[in-house]
C-alpha cells in the first residue's frame, strides 16, 4: 500500500511513500508519521491510501507517532475545504486543526509514581509508627501520588521503599493528567425551568437534535440544521445551550461550544462543568483556550479524541475538537470578532462551525444578543431558522439606558472631562447602596498619545504608523501594534524645543483608574486589561472579588464586555462610547452598536433594576440612539439600506490582498502589477468589483509598507480558486510578501 501524506513543510502539495510491512497495520488515513524527506526526517499527516502511484522509486514511511490516527476523515475533509476557501496550502490547513501540543513526535504525557497497598494475607512484619502511618494513608485511598504521599505524611523517600521491598505497598509510574481545573470545588446543578421563548427555541433544537431538522425552504432541501438564537443580555440562552447539550448526549452524540476568547471566563466554564462534569451523567467537558499550558491542552485535546471527554468548549480553534458522533455545535456570540484568525489560514470558526455541522449532518446554533448583520440577512433569507427570545429571564427589566452629551459637559466645565455630573452622581449612590459599578473604556493605557503644544511633536512609533500611548505606571510610550516601548521623556525630546510642559491628551482605563481613585478615595476599584491581566489566575481572582463583593467599581476594555453575570452590579458606565465610530472601516457603526448592547447587559441582571451611563460626543449617532432604546432591528434596516448602497457585506463577499514590504515604492509598484493581473485573471466572474490599490489604513506596522486591493463578489468559492491560482503564479520582487484574506473583519 502507499500512503499520500501532507509534510510539515510549507510546500503546498502532497507526497507518496511506500507503507513498511510492519507499519501496514498502524498507517490509516489520520495517522501522524514521519517520513524522509531531501536529506532529512520530517513529520506529516496521511491524507490517503492508495494502491498505486504515478511517481516512481517511493521511499519508504520511516515511523508511526502516536498510539491512534490524530485526524478523522471529518476533520480531514474539513482542513481540505478550508485549505481551498481560505487560499491556504494543505500543511496550513491540518497544522491549524491540530494543535501544537499534539503535533510533536514525543508523546506529552506526563508520568508519576504513584504509591498503592498490597493485599495481606497473614500477619504482617512489625512496623514503625511512621511506616504505619503511610500504610494506612495508602489503604485508605485506591491509589496516590507519591509525592502527595510524602507530603501528606511527612516521610522520607527511603521509608516508602522500605515498605515496597517488604511488599506492603507497590510502587510504579502511571500517566498523570494535568486538569486546569483539578483544584477547582465546582457543585453539580440542575436544568432550571423555562419560560415560554426559552421552551419554544429548546423545542426547535431538539426537534432538529432527534432528525426532523428544518423545514425545506424556498430552493430545495436545506443543506444543514442551523438555527440563529437572537436573544436579548439575560434572557437565558446559556439555558437553552446546557439542555440542548443534555439532549445530545441521551443520543449518544457529543457538543461543541465555541465562546470568544474574551468571554471564556472561569464562569462560563464552571456553567458548563457544573452540569455535566459533576451531575449523575459524569460527562467528562474538556476545555481548550489559549491560557492552558502545552501540557494541559495535550491532555484535554486527548481527552476528546479518546472518547472521555463528550463536550469540548473553547475559543475558535476548540471548532476542530476531535468529537465523535458529532451532534450539536453552539456558537455564543457568534459576532464576535475574535472568532476570526488572523494569521494563515485566516478562516473565521463561525463559518467553519456550520460547514462542519453541514458535513457531520450536526446542528448548530449561533447565539447573540447583537447578532453579526450576516448572519441576521442569513436568517431572513431562510438559511438559517430565526429563533427570538426578546425578553429578559425571570422577567426582569432591561436596565434604563441614558445618553449625555458630552460636548454640553465640556462648555459647562470649560475642559474636557472623563466624568460628566451624573456619572460621578450616579457612581456614588452605588457607593452608598453597597451596589457595585461597571466603568467600560476600550482603550488601555493612561493616555493615548504625547505632544508639544509649543512645537506641535508628537511621539510616533519609528516602526509603524500610530502614536505612541502613555503607559503612567510604568512610566513608558508604548506601541500596542507591534510592543515598541520607550521611556516616557520629561521634555519635549524634539531638539530645537525641549518644552518641559509636555502634554498627554485622550485617555485610557489607566487614567479612568487613576481619577476614580482621586474621586471616590474610600472605593475599592480594580481595573481589569491586557496590562493588568498579566498570568492566568489574574482574571480568576479579579473577577472573583466582584462576585464576592470585595470591588466597588471595576474598570475595564471589551474583556468586561460580555459572558459576566454579576447581580450586584446595578450601574454600567460607558465613558468613551463613539470611539469605535472613527475608524476607516465599514463595520464601525455596527461594532459600536454591538458593544454598547453588550457593555449594557452587564447591569440589572439581580434583584435591582439596572441603569446605564452612555457618554458620547456624537449622541444622535444612530448606532448610539438603537443601542440605547434595545432596537436590534431599527439599527440592522438602517444599516442594511447603507450596506446594499455601496454593496458591501452581507450583500456581497469580500476578499482582501495586502501586499508588504520594507520598501515602499517596490509595495506600491507590485500593487499595481497585480491589480492588472486580477483583471486579466476575473473576467469570468462579471459582477466583480475591484477597489485600490490604495495604502492600507495602517500604512506601515513593524518596520514594514502596506497596500491592499479589496474585492466584492456574490461568488466566493470561484474568487477563492481564482485568487489561489494567481497566488500560485504570481510572481513578486522577493521582499514583497502577500496575504489573501478571505471575508475579513478587519480592513486597517
Amino acid at each position: 500500500m502507499i500512503a499520500r501524506v501532507t509534510l510539515d513543510l510549507a510546500l503546498g502539495k502532497e507526497f507518496d511513500y511506500l507503507i513498511p510491512a510492519d507499519l501496514a497495520a498502524q498507517v490509516e488515513v489520520g495517522t501522524r508519521v514521519k517520513a524522509p524527506f531531501a536529506h532529512r526526517q520530517v513529520l506529516g499527516c496521511v491524507t490517503a491510501l492508495l494502491e498505486s502511484s504515478p511517481h516512481a522509486n517511493l521511499r519508504p514511511l520511516l515511523k508511526v507517532i502516536g498510539r491512534q490516527s490524530h485526524v478523522s476523515p471529518a476533520i480531514l475533509r474539513l482542513a481540505r475545504w478550508m485549505g481551498e476557501y481560505y487560499c491556504c496550502g494543505p500543511e496550513a490547513a491540518l497544522r491549524t486543526v491540530l494543535p501544537e501540543a499534539v503535533r510533536k513526535e514525543k508523546e506529552g504525557w506526563r508520568e508519576q509514581l504513584f504509591v498503592r497497598a498490597l493485599p495481606q494475607p497473614g500477619p504482617g512484619p512489625k512496623l514503625s509508627r511512621r511506616q504505619e502511618e503511610i500504610l494506612e494513608f495508602a489503604r485508605a485511598r485506591t491509589e496516590a501520588p507519591l509525592q502527595e504521599l510524602l507530603r501528606v505524611t511527612g516521610a522520607a523517600g527511603q521509608t516508602v521503599r522500605r515498605l515496597e521491598d517488604k511488599g506492603l505497598l507497590a510502587i510504579a509510574p502511571k500517566i498523570s493528567e494535568r486538569d486546569p481545573y483539578a483544584r477547582e470545588t465546582i457543585l453539580p446543578t440542575q436544568s432550571l425551568e423555562m419560560n415560554a421563548d426559552q421552551a419554544r427555541a429548546l423545542g426547535e433544537i431538539s426537534a432538529a437534535l432527534r432528525g426532523g431538522g428544518v423545514e425545506a425552504r424556498a430552493g430545495g432541501a436545506t443543506p444543514h440544521r442551523g438555527f440563529l438564537l437572537h436573544g436579548v443580555t439575560g434572557s437565558g440562552k446559556t439555558e437553552v445551550y446546557l439542555q440542548a447539550i443534555a439532549l445530545a448526549l441521551e443520543q449518544g452524540k457529543g457538543a461543541i461550544v465555541l465562546v470568544p476568547e474574551i468571554s471564556l471566563t472561569p464562569q462560563t466554564v464552571e456553567r458548563f462543568k457544573a452540569r455535566f462534569s459533576s451531575g449523575p451523567q459524569q460527562t467528562l467537558v474538556a476545555v481548550l483556550h489559549s491560557h492552558l499550558s502545552a501540557g494541559e491542552r495535550h491532555d484535554e485535546w486527548h481527552k476528546i479524541r479518546q472518547g472521555r471527554a463528550r463536550i469540548a468548549i473553547g475559543a475558535r480553534s476548540a471548532v476542530f475538537a476531535p468529537v465523535e458522533r458529532l451532534g450539536l455545535i453552539i456558537v455564543d456570540e457568534e459576532h464576535e470578532h475574535s472568532y476570526k484568525q488572523e494569521e494563515s489560514p485566516r478562516y473565521n470558526a463561525r463559518d467553519v462551525a456550520v460547514v462542519r455541522a453541514r458535513m457531520e449532518d450536526a446542528v448548530v446554533v449561533l447565539g447573540s444578543a447583537t447578532p453579526s448583520l450576516e448572519s441576521f440577512y442569513n436568517a431572513q433569507k431562510g438559511k438559517y431558522r430565526l429563533l427570538e427570545m426578546p425578553a429578559r429571564a425571570d422577567d426582569k427589566k432591561m436596565p434604563v439606558v441614558r445618553v449625555v452629551d458630552m460636548r454640553q459637559v465640556a462648555r459647562h466645565e470649560k475642559k474636557a472631562a472623563i466624568f460628566s455630573p451624573v456619572l460621578k452622581e450616579a457612581i456614588q449612590k452605588r457607593l452608598e447602596r453597597k451596589e457595585q459599578t461597571i466603568l467600560f473604556l476600550n482603550r488601555r493605557g493612561y493616555a493615548t498619545s504625547l505632544q508639544c503644544e509649543l512645537c506641535g511633536y508628537v511621539a510616533q512609533c519609528p516602526d509603524c504608523s500610530v502614536s505612541l500611548t502613555y503607559h503612567r505606571q510604568e512610566q513608558k510610550l508604548k506601541c500596542h501594534i507591534c510592543g515598541h516601548e520607550e521611556a516616557a521623556p520629561l521634555v519635549c525630546p524634539a531638539a530645537k524645543c525641549r518644552n518641559p510642559a509636555i502634554r498627554y491628551s485622550g485617555l485610557g482605563t489607566e487614567r479612568v483608574e487613576s481619577t476614580l481613585l482621586s474621586l471616590f478615595p474610600g472605593a475599592r476599584i480594580k481595573r481589569m486589561d491586557s496590562d493588568t491581566l498579566k498570568r492566568k489566575e489574574d482574571y480568576r481572582r479579579v473577577l472573583g472579588d466582584v462576585r464576592t463583593g470585595k470591588t466597588d467599581i471595576l474598570v475595564g476594555t471589551q474583556m468586561i464586555a460580555k459572558g459576566l453575570h454579576f447581580p450586584n452590579v446595578t450601574l454600567v458606565g460607558i465613558v468613551h462610547a463613539d470611539l469605535g465610530l472613527h475608524i476607516p472601516d465599514f463595520r464601525g457603526s455596527e461594532r459600536t452598536f454591538q458593544l454598547l448592547t453588550q457593555v449594557a447587559g452587564r447591569a440589572g441582571r439581580g434583584d435591582v433594576e439596572g441603569e446605564v451611563l452612555v457618554q458620547a460626543f456624537t449622541p444622535f449617532h444612530p448606532a448610539i440612539q438603537y443601542a440605547r432604546r434595545h432596537d436590534f432591528n431599527g439599527f440592522y434596516e438602517q444599516e442594511m439600506e447603507f450596506r446594499q448602497q455601496l454593496k458591501y457585506p452581507p450583500f456581497t463577499r469580500i476578499a482582501l490582498l495586502l501586499l508588504r514590504g520594507r520598501n515602499g515604492e517596490k509595495v506600491s509598484f507590485s500593487a499595481d502589477y497585480l491589480k492588472r493581473e486580477l483583471v486579466k485573471r476575473t473576467a469570468a466572474l462579471p459582477d466583480l468589483i475591484i477597489k485600490g490599490p490604495a495604502a492600507a489604513p495602517l500604512a506601515r506596522t513593524k518596520t514594514e509598507y502596506r497596500f491592499q486591493i479589496m474585492l466584492l463578489t456574490r461568488q466566493m468559492s470561484r474568487l477563492s480558486l481564482l485568487l489561489a491560482e494567481l497566488s500560485a503564479a504570481l510572481t513578486l520582487p522577493e521582499e514583497v510578501k502577500m496575504t489573501v484574506d478571505i471575508d475579513p473583519v478587519d480592513l486597517m
